[in-house]
């Protein structure tokens, strides 16, 4: 096979594991051929006829006219003899669309590699012309500046996004590489690129682009082409970022990461797209040129922000006015911002991490962001788009009226056609033509599959050609059946991820040669026809939130496999909306027909004032309220019946605290809580005198959920074994009872002639043992 076909969006020198190209694997069936299917059938054409009416690719039009007057001209001897008034200086759209047009070349290129088409290839090929002939003859293609009437080149670095718009030209460059072909494009994207060193090379400009992402465009390019002066520009544009080259910015110079060297920052931060942009290519450097102290830097940046800005559906961002990550822990559920384009950077991220590191959580993540985050932006018929993902929605959308209208980019109950800023449309259409290369990976000596579903791997190994057809109904069930269609006469690896909510359980039909938690691999020498089936314990199960995610304090969320849940209005009885329920994770239960629990609506009470002097309790409680049995639906199919309302954390209606509280705050592999009610056979649960911590018993059937040991980088006071009353408490059992019991029904927080909660002296406790640290507390 052709090395040009190898590698997919991203192709490392050097991995720990192989990135596939799209001839090496193909998806087949499943929900991901049905989104394929529904991109290249309307995604792209909605995309391409929307930038046609819009006047985005008329803009390369425009600036063509000029280079061929001002070519014409200097042919004659007279250049620089351009008359402004004569030159049609207008622009539409905001100063970066060209990059939507990039992005939509970049989507064609990948999605003619995975299924030929004449109609799409004519249509690519007249689009490529029109962006060619844009070009200046100094190499520069930018259409809203460097015109007669318009600003002068590189004139507002901050915000212009002329460097950006470049990076997404190189990555639509790299794509028609990668798919086999090195025509009008990748020679255009040379030219720019040549003229950019020329600019912010060495002997040019000290200074950064205002959004990155040609950092990580520059190095693919390098790869891509071989030539080194790239990966140089790209290290450049890396080590000025943080110097404070770019003007001030109304949200600081935060906002677009130039407050401190990439190497320096702890978490990620500032603009959300920016900040994983930059991330990504900061990594790709740092792998080409074997930084190790960068790549550290990225791999802490990546963590942090898991553990403690990131929404259960993988979304990134909780600012709407900056676009931006939040505090740690503040992730407002009706106020989630979750970005398209931020879930998706976050997915270029990860697996740029996993094919460095191997670690199985970068897989972990990625598949939450694609299935939670991702699939919810696009409608179900792809042509209409959220580019913010709120996870509550208070107001049914307005009807959907006529979509030939501009949405804002933000504010909506539905689904927009097109926005004054599409970059989220643009960006879907590029993923998922191109999602199969986040999938499974090779080595020398097997294949690593990271991502299930239908698809084949077929691809050339040290040990010899190799083709797998992996099958599954996933996400909807769990079991995974890997038959070998192709394989040399030489011992082979096919290695599979344990998905993290599944607690490392999973039937086998045969013993792993390794299994981990987080893997499982069969080694041995596999004869064509034979087969391996895995099955992952794929059900519903409560999650309940890190209690420092005070947003959503006293809530939980439903999951089955994968997927998040979501309470959607339609769901409900008639005049019920999700703003006024509870719910009780008890009466959880899931089959074949779907996910199902019990709601309490609140009592009308006729109070004139929201606020009392004592804590009130959540409808259903005290059996108040109306009752109701309701389903939920997957989180990323909401508002596609129509405007409604949804959220997915529940408030709590059961009178019983939450039982299965591991702490997870929405990590890369999250703790999984127990199924409520396990079927016979599941592991026994006992709770000790302090509800909200679980005590599991040794040898527990494999059947069963248990709770995953929390993450790592998590702090050791917020593991169940350093909790009070958890096994690994020094204070022993009987602190564990002076906190009192609790009589069944009885709402611990509510008085009105129920036991008065009991307040002790906050240091009577601490008095009775010696003082010791907190371990790993960085909170206070």
């Amino acid at each position: 096979m052709s090395s040009a076909k190898q590698g997919g969006p991203v192709r490392p020198s050097t991995s720990v594991w192989r990135p596939l190209g799209p001839g090496e694997i193909t998806i087949t069936g499943g929900i991901w051929q049905h989104k394929q299917q529904v991109n290249a059938d309307t995604t792209l054409g909605h995309c391409l006829t929307w930038m046609e009416r819009v006047g985005w690719i008329g803009n390369f039009d425009r600036t063509a006219r000029y280079v061929t007057g001002a070519a014409a001209l200097a042919d004659d001897g007279l250049a620089g003899a351009v008359d402004a008034g004569a030159v049609d200086a207008e622009h539409a759209g905001i100063e970066f669309v060209d990059s939507e047009v990039y992005k939509l070349l970049e989507a064609m290129a990948w999605e003619l590699g995975r299924e030929p088409n004449p109609l799409l290839e004519r249509r690519y090929q007249a689009l490529a012309r029109r962006v060619a002939a844009a070009q200046q003859p100094d190499g520069y293609l930018h259409t809203s500046f460097g015109r007669p009437g318009q600003p002068a080149r590189y004139s507002n670095l901050e915000t212009g996004h002329e460097l950006y718009c470049f990076g997404h030209l190189f990555q639509a460059a790299v794509a028609r590489l990668r798919t086999g072909h090195d025509d009008l494009i990748p020679q255009v994207a040379r030219r720019v690129a040549d003229h950019v060193y020329e600019e912010f090379g060495p002997d040019g400009r000290v200074a950064v682009c205002g959004h990155p992402e040609i950092e990580m465009a520059l190095v693919e390019l390098a790869r891509a082409t071989g030539e080194d002066r790239y990966l140089k520009l790209a290290t450049l544009f890396i080590e000025r970022r943080g110097a404070g080259t770019l003007g001030p910015h109304p949200f600081g110079q935060g906002y677009f990461q130039d407050d401190k060297p990439v190497r320096d920052v702890r978490t990620l931060r500032g603009h959300a797209v920016r900040a994983l942009y930059l991330a990504s290519g900061a990594l790709d450097v740092a792998t080409e040129t074997g930084d190790t102290e960068l790549a550290a830097a990225i791999r802490a940046q990546w963590a942090s922000a898991v553990a403690r800005r990131t929404y259960i559906t993988g979304g990134i961002g909780s600012h709407h006015l900056d676009e931006a990550f939040g505090a740690d822990f503040e992730l407002p559920a009706d106020r989630a911002f979750s970005e398209t384009c931020a879930g998706i950077a976050s997915v270029m991220l990860s697996w740029r991490l996993l094919l460095a590191a191997g670690e199985d959580k970068y897989a972990d993540l990625i598949e939450r962001t694609l299935l939670n985050n991702v699939l919810a932006s696009p409608r179900a018929d792809g042509r209409a788009f959220y580019y913010a993902n709120t996870l509550h929605q208070r107001t049914p959308g307005a009807v959907a009226g006529d979509e030939s209208q501009l949405s804002h980019r933000a504010e909506a109950g539905l689904r927009g056609a097109w926005f004054d800023v599409s970059c989220c449309p643009t960006n879907v259409a590029r993923t998922l033509a191109s999602v199969a290369m986040y999938f499974a990976t090779a080595s020398d000596d097997g294949i690593q599959l990271h991502q299930y579903g239908d698809y084949r791997v077929s691809s050339e190994l040290a040990c010899g050609p190799v083709t797998v057809q992996v099958s599954s109904d996933y996400p909807a069930h769990g079991e995974i059946v890997i038959t070998v269609a192709e394989t040399p006469p030489a011992e082979l690896s096919i290695r599979l991820r344990v998905p993290g909510w599944a607690g490392g359980a999973a039937e086998t039909s045969e013993e792993p040669a390794a299994r981990t938690d987080g893997h499982l691999e069969f080694r041995r020498v596999f004869r064509a026809g034979e087969s391996l089936r895995v099955v992952f314990p794929v059900r519903a199960r409560v999650t309940y939130p890190d209690v420092r995610i005070d947003a959503v304090r006293g809530t939980f969320a439903v999951e089955r496999g994968p997927l998040v849940f979501a309470l959607e209005s339609p769901d409900l009885p008639p005049e019920w909306t999700v703003n006024e329920l509870a719910a009780d994770p008890d009466s959880l239960a899931s089959d074949e027909a779907g996910v199902t629990i019990d709601v309490y609506r609140h009592g009308q009470d006729g109070q004139a004032w929201p606020y009392y002097a004592r804590p009130q309790c959540s409808a259903g409680q005290h059996g108040d309220g109306e009752r109701a049995r309701t389903r939920l639906i997957p989180y990323h199919q909401w508002a596609n019946r129509g405007p409604a309302t949804m959220r997915t954390w529940l408030p709590l209606a059961s009178s019983a605290t939450p039982s299965g509280s591991s702490p997870h705050p929405s990590s890369a592999r999250p703790a999984a809580p127990p199924v409520p009610s396990p079927a016979k056979g599941a592991e026994d649960l006992t709770r000790n005198t302090r509800p909200s911590v679980l005590r599991r018993r040794v040898g527990a059937s494999p059947d069963h959920q248990p709770p995953l040991s929390p993450p790592s980088s998590l702090p050791d006071s917020r593991r169940p074994d350093h909790r009070r009353g958890g096994p690994g408490d020094r204070r022993g059992r009987r602190g564990r009872h002076r906190r009192g019991r609790r009589r069944a029904g009885q709402c611990r927080d509510h008085p009105g002639g129920r036991r008065q909660p009991v307040v002790p002296h906050r240091h009577a406790r601490r008095l009775r043992r010696p003082l010791r640290a907190r371990h790993g507390d960085s909170s206070g």
